[in-house]
Formats: structure tokens, C-alpha cells, sequence
């Protein structure tokens, strides 16, 4: 188990959270090698997958003794919030504000970081414990709203979500974007399907290459 800090700490270092949705579990093993061998540290699985517990706790022993964290996306309840925590997730992400979800992430010690889009969310959210906040649909304000709330609000840590691309993904962090949560944009559906799993490791290598030149020139 890692410690909640560290897990933050790493999120926000290596920049990017790889969201696995809907894959087969299966592929699961492999795609998670894929996106580690690229540098990718994060790696949340989200509760509308199928057997998404079960791929949860096959990527927890993957990763063992490594500073590797797995996590839950799509986390809309307390009842899947704890489920998920026993069976190994280290952080718990929601695309929407459930007060219960974030408390029992905190009873557990776990990252938690739900789904908000007004000012009003994001202050509610973090009266209510949460560590960062996931701008969700990021696609639909894009960054300049994301510049625009961090100015009031510098203490809330951000996670654009949502139609992140590698033409796009270097404007949410000039933005002042701590990590951001990639799906599609890195897991294209052509590469899980042909199962070309090497070009999925260099999909990640260029997007952690972005992260680390769009933050040396920032």
C-alpha cells in the first residue's frame, strides 16, 4: 500500500493518468505493461468496465513493489468507492460529486478526486475533503476556463478530463493543469483492437514527453 501523499506526489510528477474504460480483461495485463513500459505511473480502471475489480487487483499484483499506482474512475456511489478500495485501488476518481464517495476515500486513507465544472463544485468538493478535482468534460470549457478558476482558486488542485489529445494536452498544462486524465486519446481503440501493444508503449512515451517539455519551458 502506498501512502496517500506519496500517490499524489506521483500523480503530479509524472503528469498524466491513463483511464482504462471498457477494455477486456483479458488484455488487461498487457495493456498495463504497455502503458508502463511508456512511463505511464497511474493507471485507473473505471467501474463500468467489465470485472472491473478483478482487473484492479490482477494490475495491483502487476505493479507490486514497483511505484506503479492503480486506481477507480467512474466511482459514482460509497458502496463501489469501498469495493474498489478492497481490492486494491489507491485512488478513487468520479466524474460527478458524491459528499459519501469522498468521505469513505478518506476513511480508507485514499486519494479521492471527484467530477466537478462551476467554481461552486470545485469549493464544495474541497470542503468536503477532496484532494484534487477532475474537470470533467475538459473538452467542453477547454483550457482557458481551467486559467480562468485557477486564478480564485489556486489551492484546488486540477485534473482536466475528457477528450485530452496530444495536440491539446500541452494547453491544459500551461493552464495550470497539476496531472491530466487521458483516455482515448491514449488507449485508441484501433491499438487495443490489432493488439499492438508497442505502439500503445510509444503512445505514452509521447505523451510523458510532452508533460516534461511543456513544464520546462513553463
Amino acid at each position: 500500500m502506498m501512502e496517500k501523499i506519496k500517490v499524489l506526489q506521483l500523480i503530479e510528477e509524472t503528469g498524466i493518468v491513463a483511464v482504462i474504460r471498457g477494455m477486456e480483461p483479458a488484455k488487461m495485463a498487457k495493456i498495463a505493461k504497455a502503458l508502463v513500459a511508456g512511463g505511464i505511473k497511474a493507471l485507473e480502471v473505471t467501474m463500468n468496465s467489465p470485472k472491473p475489480l478483478k482487473m484492479i487487483e490482477e494490475v495491483k499484483a502487476l505493479v507490486a513493489d514497483t511505484d506503479v499506482v492503480i486506481g477507480a474512475g467512474t466511482v459514482l456511489d460509497p458502496e463501489s468507492a469501498r469495493s474498489a478500495i478492497l481490492a486494491g485501488a489507491e485512488f478513487i476518481f468520479s466524474p460527478s460529486l458524491n459528499p459519501e464517495v469522498i468521505t469513505i476515500a478518506n476513511r480508507y486513507g485514499k486519494l479521492v478526486m471527484p467530477g466537478v465544472m462551476t467554481p461552486t463544485e470545485m469549493v464544495t468538493a474541497w470542503e468536503a475533503g477532496a484532494d484534487l478535482v477532475k474537470i470533467f468534460p475538459a473538452n467542453v470549457v477547454g483550457p482557458v476556463f481551467l486559467k480562468s478558476v485557477q486564478a480564485p482558486l489556486p489551492q484546488i488542485r486540477m485534473i482536466p478530463t475528457g477528450g485530452i489529445s496530444l495536440a491539446n494536452a500541452a494547453s491544459y498544462l500551461e493552464a495550470g493543469a497539476i496531472a491530466l486524465g487521458v483516455g482515448g486519446g491514449l488507449l485508441a481503440q484501433e491499438l487495443i483492437a490489432g493488439e499492438d501493444y508497442q505502439a500503445l508503449t510509444e503512445r505514452a512515451q509521447a505523451f510523458c514527453r510532452l508533460v516534461e517539455k511543456t513544464r520546462a519551458v513553463n
